[in-house]
């Protein structure tokens, strides 16, 4: 499974929390530790934030640890909102259309999961996106097509709802098709002005996800940076350092919302079409 990480707060330079932690996420795409997939190198992306409207992306089918232009650009730049992703793939074919985070306008998406059995699945889910977003799809993979149903249903006026009717949609494709656990993920999205975040699956045992309890972990992630704000927080497949008390786990079955520092979490639940 991939592992990734969001940040919201003071802008901070990208290598502080990519390379420089105990356990960054550098570190996580080759010991990772909360997943039986030690090894993320299919590919890794970032995104960010910064004085455009929309965000920067630079992704790569390169393992992240071995990419010196991702090294390089995390040194330079500076982002208070960020989503960075590296890749272990479900089956889908190691291609830079496959990494994440996915982009359109203003939003960044990336995802840890699958859909089961997806080959049976995909004809009817792609159809169900709309016309004017079917054009977007670059790659093969469930992520891509979920973020585009995900758009369909209305993410950009209501994330809550347009994931929810996504994951119904989906379980609903698997029933008729007869494919049991049909969903596992944890997302994260972003529209620039909020994170976003989704941990959910039909069996009910997600993949990992955690949140850091106030400014102080983002601190403790990245102690020389020097300059986070009191509303820096961070969500992460995994914890960034040995501080686990610093660390809230995701519930299960739920959908966090972090603006200004102020965190919301609410149940999740599919919405079938």
């Amino acid at each position: 499974m991939c592992r990734w990480l969001a940040y919201s707060g003071a802008p901070i330079l990208l290598d502080e929390v990519l390379f420089k932690t105990d356990h960054s996420l550098i570190d996580q795409s080759l010991h990772a530790s909360h997943v039986s997939t030690t090894t993320n190198g299919d590919g890794f992306g970032i995104g960010w934030y910064g004085n455009r409207d929309v965000p920067g992306v630079y992704k790569d089918i390169r393992p992240a640890w071995n990419d010196t232009n991702l090294q390089a650009l995390a040194a330079q730049i500076e982002s208070p909102m960020f989503l960075a992703h590296v890749r272990a793939t479900t089956g889908s074919p190691v291609q830079r259309t496959n990494c994440h985070p996915f982009s359109h306008q203003n939003w960044l998406f990336v995802h840890n999961g699958f859909i089961n059995e997806y080959d049976k699945l995909h004809r009817d889910l792609a159809f169900a996106i709309s016309p004017e977003l079917f054009p977007l799809i670059r790659g093969t993979t469930d992520s891509e097509l979920m973020f585009l149903l995900a758009l369909t249903f209305g993410l950009d006026a209501d994330v809550h709802a347009g994931i929810s009717r996504m994951a119904g949609l989906v379980e609903h494709t698997a029933e008729l098709h007869g494919v049991e656990n049909a969903l596992q993920m944890t997302l994260g999205i972003s529209d620039g002005e909020s994170l976003y975040a989704a941990r959910y699956s039909t069996v009910g045992e997600s993949r990992s996800l955690f949140h850091s309890a106030n400014r102080d972990a983002a601190m403790e992630i990245a102690p020389d940076a020097g300059r986070f704000s009191r509303d820096a927080r961070a969500i992460v497949s995994e914890p960034l350092s040995d501080l686990e008390a610093e660390w809230i786990p995701v519930p299960e079955s739920s959908f966090i919302t972090i603006t200004k520092g102020e965190i919301s979490c609410e149940p999740f639940a599919p919405i079938a079409p």
